[in-house]
């Protein structure tokens, strides 16, 4: 999806200047490869240096609407340490892959009780607990005494983060605490390490000129009005808006994200969409800098 971006930016700017050719202000382009991992290596380092200072921030996008807000993003890696033993004598040791089920059936749970935990921002409806990756065991004749696996809790933007990280250690404590090892068996020892830690975006009040630019020309393209809301996803908007630059996420797409088989074989986009983009973005940046 991000190639799409990187194309209908590039176009949109080649475009002022052939056409449009504005007088004052200018435009950076900022093509970088961290998004999923925190992007502070990307935007981040930027920032943080002082290399970019910008006054507005359009990003790469993924629909027709007009994102102003994201969910934050904490991940977690959590090893369950167990005692390896013979399967032939399976109550010689403690299993870690059982003690860290354990876990899992606890974690899971939670998420019944973010569906009651609702957000109040227009896209974004509650916050949820993925477990994306596991590795443990040495062989199959042989009871695991180490696993891993790594947790995604989306937070919505009303959550504090701290509490959010605070919560999950204290439900991982106390179901490693609850698991009941062999008679004489070890105890499980479980570490918890934070392996990212993305805030939520949240919509500056500056804003608007970027948020009406964008809507009024894409209505005028796509023949339909959009929307500005939220969106479940996390990026790396949300370095500029902490540090007070508001921001905005638009770019190729079709009409909502599950449209597009995010993150699945067939994901696509379609060419007159990208053009449209590329156009609503042209216009936008045009009359910014007239």
């Amino acid at each position: 999806m991000s190639k799409s971006d990187f194309a209908s930016f590039i176009f949109a700017v080649r475009a002022l200047e052939a056409v449009a050719r504005p007088t004052r202000g200018c435009v950076e382009l900022h093509f970088t490869y961290d998004e999923e991992f925190g992007g502070e290596l990307g935007p981040g380092w930027l920032l943080e240096h002082g290399h970019t200072r910008p006054d507005l921030l359009i990003a790469a996008g993924f629909s027709y609407q007009v994102v102003t807000a994201h969910n934050g993003c904490l991940q977690l890696e959590v090893t369950v340490q167990g005692e390896m033993a013979h399967a032939a004598i399976p109550d010689s040791g403690t299993d870690a892959l059982q003690g860290a089920t354990h876990i899992l059936q606890a974690l899971y749970r939670l998420n019944q009780d973010y569906l009651q935990v609702r957000s109040g921002v227009e896209g974004i409806s509650h916050p949820y607990l993925n477990v994306g990756l596991i590795q443990g065991g040495t062989n199959t004749n042989v009871v695991p005494g180490k696993v891993s696996f790594k947790l995604d809790r989306r937070m919505i933007p009303e959550e504090d983060p701290a509490q959010v990280e605070a919560a999950l250690r204290q439900t991982i404590a106390q179901a490693a605490a609850s698991f009941q090892p062999p008679r004489g068996g070890r105890a499980l020892q479980v570490d918890v390490r934070r392996l990212l830690l993305a805030r939520a975006m949240q919509p500056l009040p500056g804003n608007q000129p970027l948020v009406q630019g964008l809507q009024r020309h894409a209505q005028e393209l796509f023949g339909e009005p959009i929307p500005a809301l939220g969106t479940p996803l996390y990026t790396d908007v949300r370095l500029y808006v902490e540090r007070g630059i508001p921001g905005v996420i638009y770019g190729t797409g079709p009409r909502t994200v599950r449209e597009s088989n995010a993150k699945r074989a067939d994901e696509h986009i379609e060419l007159a969409d990208l053009l449209r983009a590329t156009q609503v973005i042209a216009r936008t940046l045009s009359d910014l800098l007239a």
